[in-house]
């Protein structure tokens, strides 16, 4: 038993541990403390706060040194009934080794028929008593547990997901811990604890949004568990907040894991169920539940899609839906006389929100739940994988570089279909007719790389479903022969999403637009894809047809819609192809109803709001820039106008070579040769080529392996240059003119050299 003497225990602050430590029943304790305990790294320890739960004690994080906190998850704060920033005693005990452990799910709607044996694997050595909640993630290396033993400690018993068991019972009583003798028994179906105690979503289950997390935590838990904080000020707590945000980011999930995490009572409304069909029902139950959560209070009530309850009543026809809101509004406003009691609200529609309930005193913040960064994005791939067997070859933190612009939900789906990816692999030799799989193939089973390359194919941004996009598989290396375009984007573009601080040290801010203007076929459409794809950003592609429509107003909530959504899931490239269609000069219209005007109007707004935003960049694409409105051409819109030319003969070259690549080249063909030959060809015109000439092989024997030159000679011979020279001179004329009209429009400060002596160039 735990040695009961008050100089053998200590008391320390709660912290939460790293998402990859949780459920594997470790203790990070201080140094100081382990000396003072006589403790060795893998000692069993009693962690006492409400209730008394094990743990094995491990060396302080490297951050921690010299700090007086208790690093532990949210199973083992729940196990103790404690929360983040309380206080416990910590104890060294003495584990027995078990002769019987009775399990059970510790969900509701969770079903389990599993082997004994795996589960004796899974918790091998583990310290647990009665009434805890334990995870099968498998557990932590520590120092001084046999080898022979170690080599099991993180395999996984249910082989593809985490699951959270209820200890029922444990033979003997008190700290015990499972060895080869250990008899275990799981039962099927969820029991009732004795004790009323949550664990199903703690802070350890929510990965990339610290930040948030504080903000909630400082305005739901403080005033549940410390009202008298708030009765010393002489201020009212906090009443209500208001989660939004993209669908899929968690907003749901972090409600419930702060219940757990207060010991709140939780009280979920779904927008819905409330609505009855009665006169009057359905704001009865509405207060019902107001009542029932104040007379259980401390407690949390939570409304999910608040907007499909609570909308402008100004916008709705129906009486029933205006006396719901008004009923909500009375229930916010009267929580003076129900203490201890805070509604959260979700939504993704917060503009759709009766503006009476978005003041304080009802939802007194508004928190945004955004779409998670990069180190998010790793947090939460860590997370849903932590139960499942991960080849060598799986490298988590690439994965999170190429999932951008993917929510929570999104990166669930992911690992759900590596799984089924992997569990495919194994379908062959299972024999369908048996009731249980063998140990030995459950042992095989493991997720690796080629899994969740396959599973990027078919899952992608929940968020960016509704538009056109793309993950665009072009690289720099596929473009040739437009060098100085290239790196004017590599510069405008990628630079800035990829070192952003580099730019807030010079006090410079990134360029908002760029306009790419040439022949046709000269590659922009390939340029913005490419500089999309090297950046690591979403790439949404539009065009006027998707744009512009025959009802009054749509088209400019069209943009309106496409600009919020690369808000949301930025870092986005908007790649608008053919811009001259979409936003021509205003005041040409010749009777037409004036659409074109107004959708500039909407784009010009647009683009000067991008100041606000982050990592989001527009690229428009046109062969006809003399057509583009010019206040669209300005600093601050398009900032750069990057004329992409007719490639000179070594651009050829290298065109040449990259559309060659496939192709089984005879040793006689000189690309360079035809390089020379095809004069103002453009990159559609050489790759025209290419394909031409491996028709003319094909032409001759459908058995043919090589293509030779005189295959390129007759395709030289069939093909003509898209740019006349009488084109190649307008844009270039075209291009020096839009350059002279920049100069001659820049500001006193940065006057040419030679333009106040009359020789500068004329505006």
């Amino acid at each position: 038993m735990a040695d009961e003497e008050p100089n053998n225990a200590r008391k320390l602050q709660v912290a939460n541990s790293r998402a990859e430590d949780s459920g594997r029943g470790v203790a990070h304790v201080p140094r100081a403390m382990m000396t003072a305990l006589g403790l060795q790294e893998g000692d069993v320890i009693e962690i006492v706060g409400k209730r008394t739960t094990p743990a094995r004690a491990v060396l302080p994080y490297a951050e921690d040194e010299g700090l007086e906190i208790l690093r532990i998850d949210g199973l083992q704060r729940a196990n103790a009934g404690v929360g983040s920033g309380d206080f416990v005693e910590v104890r060294k005990a003495e584990s027995k080794p078990a002769t019987r452990v009775v399990l059970a799910p510790a969900a509701q709607n969770l079903r389990l028929q599993g082997s004994a044996l795996a589960l004796k694997r899974t918790f091998l050595q583990r310290p647990l008593c009665q009434g805890d909640i334990v995870s099968t993630v498998g557990q932590q290396r520590v120092s001084n547990i046999p080898p022979s033993v170690a080599q099991h400690l993180r395999a996984p018993a249910y082989a593809l997901q985490e699951i959270r068991l209820a200890v029922i019972s444990t033979t003997p009583r008190g700290v015990v811990h499972i060895d080869e003798g250990t008899e275990i028994e799981l039962r099927p179906d969820y029991e009732e604890p004795k004790e009323s105690r949550r664990a199903d979503v703690t802070y350890d289950d929510i990965g990339g949004m610290h930040q948030t997390i504080d903000q909630l935590r400082e305005m739901v838990e403080l005033p549940l568990r410390y009202p008298e904080l708030f009765q010393r000020l002489g201020v009212d707590p906090p009443k209500g907040v208001l989660l939004h945000g993209p669908p899929g980011t968690g907003k749901t999930r972090l409600a419930r894991a702060v219940a757990n995490e207060s010991d709140a009572e939780f009280f979920l409304i779904n927008g819905p169920e409330i609505m009855g069909s009665a006169y009057g029902e359905s704001e009865k139950r509405l207060r019902e539940v107001f009542e029932a959560a104040s007379k259980s209070a401390p407690s949390i009530v939570f409304i999910d899609e608040i907007d499909s309850i609570a909308p402008k009543r100004d916008r709705v026809q129906g009486e029933a839906e205006k006396r719901l809101v008004a009923q909500l509004l009375t229930l916010m406003d009267g929580l003076e006389a129900r203490a201890n009691l805070v509604v959260i609200a979700a939504t993704n529609r917060p503009e759709a929100i009766d503006e009476a309930l978005r003041r304080p005193g009802r939802f007194d913040r508004e928190i945004i739940v955004g779409v998670p960064d990069e180190r998010g994005r790793r947090e939460i791939l860590g997370i849903h994988t932590r139960g499942m067997p991960l080849a060598e070859d799986v490298d988590l933190k690439e994965l999170s570089r190429t999932t951008y612009g993917f929510v929570g939900a999104d990166l669930a789906a992911l690992t759900r279909e590596a799984a089924i990816d992997a569990v495919r692999r194994i379908m062959p030799r299972l024999n369908l007719g048996e009731q249980t799989i063998p140990a030995e193939v459950l042992d095989t089973l493991s997720v690796t790389r080629d899994d969740f390359v396959e599973a990027l194919k078919r899952v992608q941004p929940s968020a960016m479903r509704e538009v056109m996009v793309q993950v665009p598989q072009v690289r720099w290396s596929d473009i040739g022969g437009i060098d100085e375009a290239q790196e004017r984007l590599r510069e405008g573009v990628e630079l800035p999403m990829k070192e952003p601080m580099a730019f807030r040290r010079m006090g410079i801010r990134p360029a908002r637009g760029f306009l790419l203007y040439g022949p046709p076929g000269t590659g922009k459409t390939l340029l913005a894809k490419a500089v999309a794809r090297e950046s690591e950003a979403n790439f949404i592609a539009t065009k006027s047809s998707d744009l512009l429509s025959k009802w009054y107003g749509e088209s400019e909530q069209q943009i309106a819609k496409l600009f919020a959504r690369a808000r949301q899931v930025a870092p986005c490239v908007i790649f608008i192809d053919e811009l001259d269609s979409l936003v021509p000069a205003r005041g040409g219209g010749m009777g037409e109803p004036q659409v074109t005007e107004r959708v500039v109007n909407t784009i010009l707004a647009e683009m000067d709001g991008l100041e606000e935003l982050q990592s989001v960049v527009v690229i428009g694409a046109t062969n006809r820039p003399n057509l583009v409105d010019p206040a669209l051409l300005r600093p601050g819109r398009f900032d750069e106008l990057i004329y992409v030319p007719v490639p000179n003969a070594e651009g050829r070259r290298r065109i040449l070579e990259i559309q060659t690549q496939r192709m089984p080249l005879a040793d006689d063909v000189d690309l360079a040769a035809i390089a020379e030959r095809a004069e103002r060809f453009t990159g559609a015109d050489l790759e025209d080529i290419v394909r031409r000439a491996g028709l003319m092989a094909l032409r001759e024997s459908l058995d043919s392996t090589r293509v030779e030159m005189r295959h390129f000679e007759r395709a030289l011979g069939e093909s003509r240059a898209t740019v006349t020279p009488e084109m190649e001179q307008e844009y270039e004329q075209m291009a020096a003119r839009l350059k002279q009209d920049a100069v001659a429009l820049q500001p006193i400060g940065f006057i040419a050299p030679g333009m106040l002596e009359g020789r500068g160039p004329k505006g």
